[in-house]
């Protein structure tokens, strides 16, 4: 395969039966496969397979296509700890069905993945998609929250209303739409509070994994400590945070264009609000066209 026909292939994936709903979802992971801890530590991470896999079978079994795009077009990695049953309800046949798809997706394949970069992307036309989605697992809070060509496409998806649906850690990324994501970022991480910017999402309210969540999960981390909490992040930027009262239990908030999620096992579900909101829109876009003719 040569490599045009691989960027077509790319920039057009899909595993459904498209037709007159079908729409073009942008899945947006990150390059890294480590996230820098204090002290100099490191945790080995990636993206968590049931946030990514759910709702990207959610899609393609709808019928709709899925670009899969990275800040610098690179292979993305599995966090190994996320694959496993427990984030599947306990049910070994749905991990290996989410498996069985990723592997013939060849996502994380260095030599044959579809992966292409934001770049690419830009390049194509942000207005080629019609939604866009961001998985958690740790990797995003390492490059994606403050990625310029990230913020970006979220600021032209912001501007035109388009879904933007975020899981788990995945909401971090919306601090790359910031004027100065890099300063703001470099504040938290240094534990300085950062002055209040002016943020195309202030006053929205979302979700993300909760501070209480992240104290209950520091023994993945494996006696190391994160530089700063998303929470923290999100809400020092000036978003409303909503949490469940119970950790670890679905928790799904919808603000405008924003679908967020707030753990691992809210994932299925963002991926069924996503769906059915691209039915909607395509719905009424179907309706208007009729009338029109």
């Amino acid at each position: 395969m040569n490599l045009m026909t691989r960027l077509a292939a790319a920039l057009a994936l899909t595993l459904g039966t498209s037709g007159a709903h079908a729409a073009n979802v942008l899945v947006v992971l990150s390059d890294e496969s480590h996230l820098d801890l204090k002290d100099g530590k490191v945790l080995s991470t990636g993206f968590y397979l049931n946030e990514l896999m759910q709702p990207v079978k959610l899609l393609l079994d709808a019928g709709h296509e899925v670009t899969f795009a990275t800040p610098q077009g690179r292979a993305p990695t599995v966090d190994a700890s996320s694959v496993t049953a427990a984030y599947f309800g306990n049910d070994a046949a749905q991990l290996k069905l989410h498996k069985d798809l990723l592997e013939k997706l060849a996502l994380t394949s260095p030599t044959a993945s579809p992966v292409v970069s934001l770049a690419r992307v830009e390049q194509q036309g942000y207005a080629h998609f019609d939604a866009v989605y961001i998985p958690g697992g740790h990797a995003p809070m390492q490059d994606l929250l403050k990625s310029s060509a990230l913020g970006r496409l979220l600021a032209d998806f912001h501007q035109r209303n388009k879904t933007t649906a975020l899981v788990c850690h995945g909401p971090i990324a919306l601090l790359s739409t910031l004027p100065d994501a890099d300063g703001f970022v470099a504040k938290l991480e240094a534990g300085a509070k950062p002055t209040t910017p002016k943020w195309i999402y202030s006053g929205y309210q979302m979700t993300v994994i909760s501070n209480q969540e992240e104290e209950q999960a520091k023994p993945m981390l494996g006696g190391g400590e994160m530089r700063f909490y998303p929470q923290t992040g999100l809400e020092r930027a000036g978003a409303r945070f909503s949490s469940n009262t119970t950790p670890w239990t679905v928790h799904v908030v919808v603000d405008r264009e924003l679908i967020t999620g707030q753990n691992p096992a809210s994932a299925l579900e963002v991926g069924q609000r996503l769906v059915e909101r691209l039915r909607i829109e395509k719905d009424s876009a179907l309706d208007s066209s009729s009338i029109q003719k």
